[in-house]
């Protein structure tokens, strides 16, 4: 069993909250009873933004709220979903008078606990609508695109909707950018080494001393292909090729990059992974806007990484660009 640092495994998820909210005391706080992350200083009339899903991925999702960010976070059990009830609860509380949009990964426990707590909001007067991230190009195909996983694509979806909302739009024109957002929106991941749930006897899967696996999900849901170990360049040769295969980029292109690590990968190691990724967007005239190299959407201490692209026109570059902060994700705006 893997050491973890706990009390017991039925309490991780509340001890989780309360010692991430006493610690950013200044920016955060609860609501009691409830596994949820609510920014102090959020804003009235304006879309509130209420983004979530399982815990065990942090720093997604409570350290994705913030200005400019998320409203507020509903956190669910580890690798499951937040129950409805819970969703009810935090965005009640966010709700700021023009209605609340929800941003969450595209998995079938968050699907239904989402769409249940909308349509007890909607009974209550409250007006709502959700995007779900299936940026995962590895788990389904072009055709089936709706049944695509979200991963590390949650942070530019997360930055593009909190960007929107704070600009005062209507819950009507922050649903159309940030689905103009997904649809300019890939990432595929590469696992060489699983993680392990607290109070589990076995890690979330099995790999080979030398073997990795492309397309892994963010669970260790099956990829595309499982295979041995190979240098750096070349694992991402392979994966830039996948990628823009499903989403073609051509030369003055603007992009947007980021290098997510999964959780044990060092930031050496994923400054080695952006080092080749620019050198291909280079190859191909294609101009990086922004990149960040880090590990914002992580699965306990599994080994590994992931590369998003977000293609920019002129209007989600503006929401890219706007200033957000929270302590775990922030841009000074440009």
């Amino acid at each position: 069993m893997s050491k973890k640092i706990i009390n017991a495994p039925d309490d991780v998820v509340l001890e989780l909250t309360e010692g991430f909210i006493a610690a950013n005391s200044r920016y955060y706080e609860e609501i009691p009873g409830v596994k949820c992350v609510l920014f102090k200083q959020r804003r009235r009339d304006k879309v509130s933004l209420v983004i979530g899903g399982g815990s065990g991925h942090e720093p997604l999702f409570g350290g994705f709220v913030g200005r400019g960010l998320g409203d507020a976070a509903a956190c669910g059990n580890i690798f499951a979903s937040p129950d409805p009830g819970t969703i009810c609860e935090v965005a009640k509380a966010a709700h700021a008078g023009k209605g609340v949009l929800f941003v969450y990964g595209n998995y079938a426990g968050d699907n239904l606990n989402f769409d249940m707590a909308e349509e007890l909001l909607n009974d209550e007067g409250i007006k709502t609508a959700h995007v779900r991230v299936w940026d995962d190009c590895a788990s389904a195909p072009p055709e089936r695109i709706e049944d695509r996983r979200g991963i590390a694509g949650d942070v530019f979806m997360v930055k593009v909707a909190g960007a929107a909302c704070d600009a005062g739009l209507s819950l009507e024109e922050v649903v159309r950018v940030t689905e103009k957002a997904r649809a300019n929106l890939r990432s595929i991941g590469v696992a060489t080494a699983p993680g392990q749930l607290p109070g589990n006897d076995k890690p979330t899967f099995e790999l080979g001393p030398d073997e990795i696996e492309y397309g892994m999900g963010l669970h260790g849901e099956s990829g595309i292909e499982r295979t041995t170990m190979k240098p750096a360049d070349e694992l991402v040769r392979i994966m830039y090729s996948n990628l823009v295969k499903d989403m073609p980029l051509k030369k003055d292109d603007e992009v947007c990059v980021l290098i997510n690590g999964l959780g044990s990968t060092t930031i050496m190691e994923l400054s080695i992974v952006y080092r080749r990724v620019n050198q291909l967007l280079a190859a191909d005239g294609v101009k990086i806007h922004d990149a960040d190299i880090n590990n914002y959407c992580t699965c306990m201490e599994m080994g590994g990484f992931s590369i998003t692209v977000l293609k920019l026109d002129g209007e989600i570059k503006k929401y890219i660009d706007a200033p957000c902060f929270s302590p775990y994700y922030a841009k000074e705006g440009r």
